[in-house]
């Protein structure tokens, strides 16, 4: 019996199994990774793949984290910011195109306006919806007050990526202003007022180790995550970190194998909870998506924003979709999902079960 199949099998598996499963011997192995994945993902969460409509508010920022394309730092970048009427306009569009969630996102800012602004249009989508779309924020670092404010509004899921759980590798990434340790506080804010937490590193950063990306996976497990949301590290030539790179399609070739991998392993590893096919994967192949999905993914992101935006949120080099508006999107993303053989869960929040069996075991305590 192979040692995938073997570590597959067992209830709980330890830093050793994960370092395994990241470390196919051959192709054929690797291809028994993605296949083992993929029957994981059926049993546990089954075999539909559901769609988080992304809206992409605005790419003003206050941080200036060094592979970021969106960073303050960057000065090339032209800034915009959506009115509440396109950000409805685009909700919109994805409740009656049957997406059943969407997804807000923006570079982080702080203060009483954007707090306000982002509650504001979470209520309005909740009443012009009648509450049947769910909705993910990924609005950054916050104070509890605005996590609090916006939950009440609606908000249900919250994403936050570590980016790394290492130390070390995290520090390397931001600079000294950026604290890995009130990250670490936000996770567990997000979690104690109710959301589903969301969190997910950068595959293939400049000094990664395998044993690191274990290590992520062992901190998906410690934070109780439901969903991950992670994907190869794509270099953004005006960041610091991206300067430094001279061979980017060598890098970012490693790096999507290197993603499929730990899509796969932490499909293993961590059985019900919801993992996105980053946009990512598809910037460095053309089909990246889809081989997330066959890698043991159940979301999907299709883009929502504006053409006229979408350009200016790149927070990599090589952002696919960046001239075809949602509608074009949305046909392209449906026929890609059907030809690989998958459903999709239209209509639905797709909420994980990791998620609704905490909720269960609260309830009946």
């Amino acid at each position: 019996m192979s040692d995938i199949k073997e570590i597959t099998g067992k209830d709980r598996l330890c830093e050793e199994d994960i370092i395994r499963l990241l470390s196919p011997k051959d192709d054929a192995e690797e291809a028994l990774l993605f296949k083992m994945a993929r029957e994981v993902k059926r049993s546990h969460v089954g075999g539909a793949v559901f769609l988080r409509g992304l809206i992409e508010i605005s790419n003003i920022c206050q941080k200036d984290c060094y592979y970021c394309g969106i960073r303050k730092g960057n000065l090339l970048l032209r800034r915009y910011k959506m009115n509440k009427e396109e950000v409805l306009s685009a909700a919109r569009k994805a409740y009656e195109w049957g997406y059943g969630s969407l997804t807000l996102q923006s570079g982080e800012v702080r203060g009483e306006k954007h707090i306000a602004f982002i509650e504001e249009i979470i209520r309005e989508i909740k009443n012009m919806t009648s509450g049947s779309l769910g909705i993910t924020l990924s609005l950054g670092e916050q104070k509890n007050e605005a996590y609090q404010r916006w939950f009440m509004a609606g908000a249900h899921r919250y994403l936050l990526r570590i980016e790394t759980s290492n130390k070390g590798l995290y520090r390397a990434l931001h600079p000294e202003d950026h604290s890995f340790d009130h990250r670490i506080e936000c996770l567990h804010a997000l979690k104690k007022i109710g959301y589903q937490l969301g969190t997910g590193v950068m595959i293939g950063l400049p000094g990664q180790t395998i044993e690191n990306l274990a290590h992520d996976i062992i901190f998906f497990m410690d934070v109780d995550a439901d969903m991950i949301g992670m994907g190869p590290y794509v270099p953004h030539m005006d960041t610091p970190l991206g300067r430094g790179i001279a061979d980017i399609q060598k890098v970012t070739s490693a790096n999507l194998i290197m993603a499929l991998k730990m899509i796969a392993a932490t499909r293993i590893v961590l059985k019900d909870v919801n993992i996105a096919s980053a946009t990512a994967l598809q910037a460095i192949d053309e089909n990246g998506r889809e081989r997330g999905v066959m890698a043991g993914a159940n979301v999907i992101m299709p883009n929502m924003t504006d053409a006229a935006y979408r350009r200016y949120y790149q927070l990599y080099e090589n952002k696919p979709c960046m001239d075809e508006d949602s509608e074009a999107c949305r046909g392209c993303l449906e026929s890609r999902i059907e030809s690989i053989g998958e459903t999709i869960g239209y209509n639905q929040w797709g909420d994980s079960p990791h998620f609704k069996k905490k909720v269960k075991d609260v309830s009946s305590c």
